[in-house]
């Protein structure tokens, strides 16, 4: 039986992981913002705003905005046994992550997805899964765990009619 107490400090952990996502690109948004703000006051508003979008663009990559929408882990792994598709266990700001994402292009959407700094059992899977490190992106296959697998491989890993 659990306890009030216990469900509070569940969800109070969720909260702090799903915000762990967001630290990176709202420094880069806010340090974006100061340096544009001292070249607008310095009357240089062309090289402003195209700092400004650079910190933007940069910090849009860094954010969970350019994956596909994550689900937990159980999901994943429930949804992958019954239509075969990979689950890709991942986190924000990880270069790795973002060169899958970027390379598997429109197939990324067919993948099962699970951002390990929202989803606490996703990031116990992949510290099974790599001798207690968080290394991603860790891909499960067919139940057997891939760790920054070449996306070629990735790719090639999905079914015809998924």
């Amino acid at each position: 039986m659990r306890h009030g107490f216990e469900e509070d400090s569940d969800s109070s952990i969720a909260f702090v992981l799903m915000m762990r996502a967001w630290i990176l690109p709202t420094l880069l948004v806010l340090c974006g913002s100061a340096v544009a703000a001292v070249l607008v006051f310095e009357e240089k508003p062309g090289a402003a705003a195209a700092l400004l979008l650079v910190f933007l663009v940069i910090a849009g990559m860094h954010s969970p905005l350019i994956f596909p929408g994550s689900i937990g882990a159980r999901e994943a792994q429930r949804r992958s046994a019954e239509d075969g598709r990979p689950v890709v266990f991942w986190r924000p700001g990880c270069k790795y992550c973002m060169r899958l994402r970027i390379r598997l292009g429109r197939s990324a959407s067919q993948l099962h997805w699970v951002n390990i700094w929202r989803d606490p059992t996703g990031a116990a899977a992949v510290r099974a899964a790599n001798d207690g490190n968080e290394t991603v992106p860790t891909v499960v296959v067919a139940g057997r765990p891939h760790t920054n697998p070449d996306p070629a491989w990735v790719r090639e890993q999905l079914s015809p009619s998924a």
